[in-house]
């Protein structure tokens, strides 16, 4: 388990993470919580009081990573950019399962399967992840219906994003 106080920061305009609240961890922290690794991977632990799992490292360069901090942790913690707080960090073998009502349904569409098979397993999680935030069983739902759409149609994350956008207008 590796201790230690950090600071929150956000990125102002860094691509795909513009925007994202994170934590630096060093190369020197990084050494002593999974020596050797230069490729992202997933911990566990606490921010002050507040426990998390499943959470990715990021890699950086230079052996740095960043945590990134999302909107569940940073109201459950009441911290934003600027504030500090005690991190707890441990690797977490546990593997993400993926939603299952989302698994039900990809047996039931080939095509969308077939599609979401090739994704990335990072990817596959992220898109399962999406499903599992919603607050409702009204949008879960909804997000369940669009993601079969977008594998079925070989869309990206974003690409399926703008389309349900533009069909509101």
């Amino acid at each position: 388990m590796l201790t230690f106080q950090a600071e929150l920061q956000k990125f102002d305009k860094k691509g795909e993470k513009t925007g994202w609240t994170y934590i630096d961890v060093t190369a020197e922290q990084i050494k002593k919580l999974n020596p050797g690794t230069k490729k992202s991977f997933r911990v566990k632990g606490k921010i002050d009081a507040f426990k998390f799992v499943g959470v990715a490292l990021i890699p950086m360069g230079e052996g740095d990573f960043i945590l990134p901090i999302n909107a569940e942790m940073r109201k459950a913690t009441k911290k934003q950019k600027g504030d500090s707080a005690i991190f707890q960090l441990a690797i977490d073998k546990e593997e993400y399962q993926l939603n299952e009502e989302l698994v039900a349904c990809l047996k039931e569409d080939k095509k969308a399967k077939t599609n979401f098979d090739k994704l990335l397993r990072s990817h596959q999680n992220y898109y399962s992840k999406w499903i599992d935030s919603a607050k409702t069983i009204e949008t879960k739902s909804k997000r369940i219906a669009q993601c079969l759409f977008a594998f079925a149609n070989n869309m990206d994350y974003g690409e399926m994003l703008r389309h349900f956008r533009d069909q509101k207008l």
